[in-house]
Order: structure tokens, then sequence, then C-alpha cells
């Protein structure tokens, strides 16, 4: 089966399942009063099935690999400090944004193994969130993840120009393993990890992410060679 047809028929997260139930009932309504729009609200309630989608993932599990959060595409790959309310210093990380159109899959997924030790909302724009200054100016969500090791990790649901809430269900003190599901932003956005200075990002400007199952970056070298995610041990997450 191709894999389209496996991810329509994926599972819908629950935060997906009042919306789906009221695009169907005003489909039923729309369609007493004039039955072309039976056709069009069953167009559009199966999308929002499919938005909401959630499906499993092959996460690769070794010690040191950073994993995409989000699926969508590399956006941006620059020096940048994480969000001030992290208050994780100045200095520069390297920033990879990853922007989620209307189509991809919006449930995000921790990016390594370890423990939440900060996390923090700040209300903002609706910008687009392919635009740089969104990561700035737009409704955020950011957190650290604190590895075993003690290397941090920043992590930033950013809402976009249609997004109307973003979900994170982390809490302080969390542990956490590379993979699991912590939220979603509705209807297109975005999500920036930052790696620290001596980590070396395994991925380009335009590449396709899958949230769970493409390897960002490994904590082992800053030298290390990528590896395919074929290569490792993975667990359905």
């Amino acid at each position: 089966m191709p894999d389209f047809i496996k991810m329509a028929f994926s599972p819908i997260h629950q935060e997906g399942l009042s919306f789906v139930t009221l695009f169907g009932v005003i489909t039923l309504i729309a369609g007493l009063f004039w039955q072309p729009l039976w056709l069009v609200g069953l167009v559009l309630t199966l999308w929002c099935a499919y938005f909401f989608r959630d499906p499993k993932r092959f996460t690769p599990v070794e010690d040191g690999l950073i994993i995409s959060p989000a699926d969508g595409i590399v956006s941006q790959i620059r020096q940048a400090s994480p969000p001030e309310e992290l208050a994780i210093g100045n200095a520069q990380w390297t920033r990879i944004a990853i922007f989620m159109n209307v189509f991809n899959v919006h449930v995000n997924r921790t990016p390594t193994d370890g423990t939440i030790t900060k996390l923090h909302y700040r209300p903002g724009k609706m910008l687009n969130a392919s635009l740089d200054k969104a990561s700035e100016e737009n409704e955020r969500q950011s957190f650290v993840v604190k590895t075993q090791s003690g290397i941090e990790i920043a992590c930033v649901q950013i809402a976009g120009l249609i997004a109307r809430r973003i979900l994170c269900t982390l809490s302080l003190g969390d542990d956490v393993q590379a993979g699991q599901r912590f939220g979603l932003i509705r209807f297109g956005s975005r999500v920036d990890i930052y790696l620290p200075p001596e980590v070396t990002p395994k991925v380009a400007v335009g590449q396709t992410m899958v949230a769970g199952e493409t390897v960002l970056a490994t904590l082992k070298t800053a030298d290390s060679q990528a590896v395919s995610p074929s290569a490792y041990k993975v667990e359905v997450r």
C-alpha cells in the first residue's frame, strides 16, 4: 500500500476529534439547505481528519541522537541566540527551522532523551511562520531538554499565520524519550530546534523532515559523519 494511503488512514489525534465532529455536523446542516454543500463539507471534513492524523513513527534509539521534532521542510539553518525567556545565555547556537504546511502531520515529538528543565509560553503575533522574524515575534512555546550527559537542547513551537493554538503537554521535570509525542500546533506553523555550538547539524535547507524519525544531529562528536537511520535500532512510537 502506498505511503500516502497509509498516512490517510492513520489514527486521529484526540485534539482533532472535536474539529472533525464540528465539520461533520456543519456539513449535515448546510446540506439540508443546499445539497451541493454536502460534497463541499465532506471534502473539508476529510481534510480536517487528514490534518489531525497521528501516524506511528519508527524512532532511531541510540545515545546522543537528536531527532526531528516536526514533519516539514527545513526552511533555515543559521546561528541565533535561543529565546531569552529560556535564560540559557546569549551565545549563538545553531537554529534549525522546520516549516509545517497545512498538509504535514502536525503532531510534534521530543528531539532527544532527557529531562524537561525549562518550559515557557509566550504570547505574540501571527506572522507567516516561514519568516525569520517569526522566531522573535510570534506566539511560541519553548522548552529545554537536558540529556543524561548534561547537554541542553532547546525546542520552540511557533504559531503561524493561521495557527490558533499551540498545544504542549510537557511539564517541568518530565523525563522524555526521543520521538515521544508532546503536542501540536493547529493549521500551519513551525518548530525551531537549537543545537549547542559544538554540535553540527546533519541536515540541509530544503530537506524533508519526518518527526520522530529523521536524525538531525548527533551529540557524540562535532565532526561525526551522518548515518542512515536504517543503521540504527528503532522503536515504534
